[in-house]
């Protein structure tokens, strides 16, 4: 083959593929289809969390452990025994060890069956306030919770029953239980609601008294019930906000609280206390100065611990800063128990409520570091 044949069979050729490069591009551009790299999509903004998935079913009759511990808010209980240790200690224990045991056990109980009553009673409320409680959140039926609450009251007061086989003891158990019963059912979130747990707290601690010994448990009792009081008044705010002047209120409070505690080493019992805690607490001035400066740090441990939640929920009084005061009061009771106690005659009767107090603090702190 020539040379001309061969250049003019490849001119061919390129005019062959310059026109099919032109069909295919002019194919695509009829096609809308662009040659350039496709572009990224916008990142998404912050997608929500899923929300807590709603069971279908309905609730089993028995709770599950873990909802049930959550249905009587079972690591507050701790609160509700170092009332009835207190009110002994500044009566001289009346009803001995086995009786004191047995009497803040009973204590224990009434407290867990009214929370799980708070709840019933709640549940309305709680399905638009607070959702994820166990009620409205259908993991316990409403039946299965009035059920727990009737079972602990009563398994309470026949502790008391068993415990101190004495008919006034059991009945003072069964005033907390009916005044902690009229505040679920009838006082809760009222303007008579504070008064009326404040009042059960307050009998809480006489419970461990005695009546033939409660003037000697006026005290701690009242001291009690007016810092209880003033928590329960703050919590009304916990949903909506509260004001300055309400915070205020409070920490007002928990200061007469604390200087009440502080000095309540020097007040004079109504009735003899027992001789072991005579002897640890002898009559002459010098000898009272442990005593004293003990109550007097543990007052001190106490306003800082209920007082410091309030200083933040002053400066934004938000539902969020109201109801960490409200929980820090709450779990700042065993400190004031702990004051108490040791006023009563003897530090050493208040290392057991301190304990508690430090445990808690050290799981809500172990809590925190979990979640975050």
């Amino acid at each position: 083959m020539s040379t001309p044949t061969v250049l003019s069979a490849r001119a061919v050729l390129r005019s062959v593929r310059r026109q099919l490069t032109g069909a295919r591009h002019r194919a695509a551009a009829a096609d809308g289809a662009g040659t350039g790299p496709v572009p990224r999509p916008a990142p998404l903004a912050a997608t929500p969390p899923a929300p807590t998935p709603t069971p279908t079913g309905p609730a089993p009759l028995l709770p599950a452990p873990g909802v049930l511990a959550e249905l009587v808010r079972l690591p507050a209980v701790f609160t509700a025994p170092g009332d009835v240790l207190a009110g002994a200690a500044w009566a001289g224990y009346p009803y001995g060890a086995r009786g004191t045991a047995a009497l803040a056990a009973c204590s224990a109980c009434l407290y867990l069956g009214g929370m799980a009553l708070n709840d019933w009673a709640d549940r309305e409320v709680d399905a638009e306030e607070r959702p994820e409680r166990p009620i409205p959140s259908g993991r316990v039926r409403p039946g299965a919770a009035f059920g727990v609450a009737a079972g602990l009251t009563a398994a309470g007061l026949g502790i008391a029953w068993w415990g101190t086989r004495s008919r006034s003891a059991t009945a003072g158990a069964l005033a907390v239980a009916a005044t902690a019963w009229s505040y679920d059912l009838l006082a809760a979130g009222r303007r008579g609601g504070p008064a009326t747990i404040a009042a059960a707290r307050g009998l809480n601690v006489l419970l461990g008294a005695g009546p033939r010994r409660a003037t000697a448990a006026a005290v701690p009792a009242a001291l009690t019930a007016v810092h209880v009081h003033g928590v329960t008044r703050l919590s009304l705010d916990e949903v909506t906000g509260s004001t300055v002047a309400r915070v205020d209120a409070a920490l007002r409070t928990t200061l007469a609280v604390t200087a009440g505690a502080a000095l309540s080493a020097a007040a004079p019992s109504a009735a003899p206390r027992s001789q072991a805690l005579a002897r640890l607490r002898p009559r002459t001035p010098p000898a009272n100065l442990p005593v004293t400066l003990a109550t007097a740090g543990l007052a001190a441990g106490f306003a800082a611990a209920a007082g410091r939640p309030l200083l933040t929920a002053r400066r934004v009084p938000g539902p969020g800063q109201v109801r960490g005061a409200v929980g820090e009061g709450v779990r700042a009771l065993p400190l004031l128990q702990a004051t108490l106690a040791a006023a009563a005659g003897s530090p050493l009767a208040a290392l057991p409520l301190l304990g508690r107090w430090a445990a808690r603090r050290t799981a809500a702190r172990l809590r925190r570091a979990v979640i975050t």
